[in-house]
């Protein structure tokens, strides 16, 4: 069956992502599968805001390694500890970070030199464990704000949900 890819870069992200999550899980319905769930919202989200890379790293060594699964863009960084960078540090603090400017995150990993901004959302199953994070990185400053955090942590609950 092919799934429509929305293009909400003119709607206003309140609405966007309202729409976006409505249809995030209507194509996720009956998926019980983590990384096809992954796969699939990294394209959706990518694709409807235009960002430059949209993934996920994957906990693959709790409290120390988070490792590239799902993506769109170009070649991520393939492991990260935790504590290291954007991802790093909201996988060990287990919270949103949006960085307006990545020149000024100390620590910051450049995995594209071409990423301004980015922010990070932590995964959690129904367990309350951390089981991955939602990267997004935008060519340009400023791209992120409180909109963009509350609506993909309302997303990303999917996770928590479907494992609960």
């Amino acid at each position: 069956m092919a799934e429509e890819i929305l293009d909400l870069r003119a709607v206003p992200k309140a609405e966007a992502y309202r729409q976006l999550d409505r249809h995030v899980r209507a194509v996720l319905h009956g998926v019980h599968d983590p990384i096809a769930a992954m796969a699939t919202m990294s394209a959706l989200i990518h694709h409807a805001f235009g960002h430059l890379w949209t993934g996920f790293y994957r906990v693959v060594e709790p409290g120390v390694l988070l490792r590239v699964g799902p993506y769109q863009g170009t070649v991520g960084c393939l492991e990260i500890a935790f504590g290291r960078g954007v991802c790093g540090t909201a996988a060990a603090e287990q919270r949103s970070v949006i960085v307006a400017d990545v020149s000024d995150f100390p620590g910051h990993i450049t995995c594209d030199a071409r990423s301004r901004s980015e922010i990070v959302v932590p995964i959690m199953n129904g367990r309350g464990a951390l089981i991955a994070v939602l990267d997004i990185d935008a060519a340009e400053p400023g791209a992120f704000d409180e909109e963009d955090r509350r609506g993909l942590e309302r997303m990303v609950a999917w996770f928590a949900e479907d494992s609960a």
